[in-house]
């Protein structure tokens, strides 16, 4: 797992310092961030807000700046994770190197960049059993791909396969992928019966229903499958996957685990309640879905 404690080492509890953060993006209500984070502090007993807040990379320096000694941090979605690594005093090699910061601690006067998601994806592996999958096929060639190629790096898979519709659509991870050190294999999906045989996990992090049309390729395989996707659970390829005795992990266990990380960095403490973290997640897609009730949200299951 990826264990960078530098940026916990120099940012100490919150403690009399401040106790918001927000979410920011565009759009920002979607998010499952703020409901995470709120269910952790909460549990943990502390009187910090999380919120949702929109802004887009034009109007992030301005808000940046006017940000006040009341805010602990923030938390960033894509293009904002790119935008706001020169507005930081400093970054992490991690965030450096996947070409972004999703997290942002404030303390005494500086601004310190992260990116915690690459935590979330490593963690939600390890915890459905796939500390050592080998091998790897990730569909997908965009930002989310830069982080799980980091991810896949910390398993001991340095050579993965990355799948995109058309070879220009990869770039992104192709770059990120140089400086992480990793030899990426890219190909198109016309490939990808023959890119699955014994492949040890397919990471997805096309947006969903994108990866439909996919997944009884994918199911045939027997590859364990983690799923990027958590709009609309479970997807057609969890369900393919799971259909047939895979391994399935939710699109929503590399949240949970990223809230982890981002929550002892932005409180300095550990212990972050992942049980409390997960029901809210739960009960939050639930009122979404406007069901009355959804499949659980677990960390690695056959479904």
């Amino acid at each position: 797992m990826y264990t960078d404690r530098t940026l916990m080492d120099r940012t100490p509890s919150g403690d009399g310092e401040g106790n918001r953060v927000a979410v920011l993006g565009s759009p920002a209500g979607h998010s499952l961030s703020p409901t995470l984070h709120r269910a952790a502090y909460a549990a943990m007993g502390l009187g910090w807000d999380c919120e949702a807040v929109e802004c887009d990379a034009s109007a992030l320096p301005a808000l940046f700046d006017a940000l006040g000694d009341g805010w602990a941090g923030l938390c960033l979605t894509t293009p904002l994770k790119r935008a706001v690594l020169p507005l930081v005093d400093e970054v992490s090699d991690l965030a450096l190197d996947v070409g972004g910061a999703d997290t942002v601690v404030l303390r005494h006067g500086r601004s310190f960049g992260d990116h915690c998601g690459v935590h979330g994806i490593v963690a939600a592996l390890r915890q459905a059993g796939l500390d050592a999958p080998g091998s790897a096929v990730v569909l997908g060639g965009g930002a989310a791909t830069c982080a799980a190629l980091a991810a896949l790096r910390e398993v001991g898979v340095r050579e993965p396969v990355v799948v995109v519709r058309e070879r220009g659509g990869a770039r992104e991870a192709e770059a990120a992928a140089g400086r992480l050190g990793v030899s990426v294999d890219l190909r198109r999906f016309d490939e990808l019966d023959r890119l699955l045989r014994g492949v040890g996990v397919v990471v997805s992090t096309l947006p969903a229903g994108a990866a439909d049309a996919l997944a009884p390729r994918v199911a045939r395989s027997g590859a364990a499958v983690l799923d990027a996707a958590c709009s609309a659970w479970p997807t057609r390829l969890a369900k393919a996957a799971g259909f047939v005795g895979g391994i399935v992990i939710d699109g929503v266990s590399p949240l949970l685990y990223r809230a982890q990380r981002q929550i002892e960095l932005l409180t300095g403490r550990t212990g972050v309640p992942i049980t409390a973290m997960r029901a809210a997640a739960q009960a939050e897609l639930v009122r979404r879905a406007g069901l009355e009730a959804v499949p659980a949200v677990s960390g690695g299951q056959s479904m």
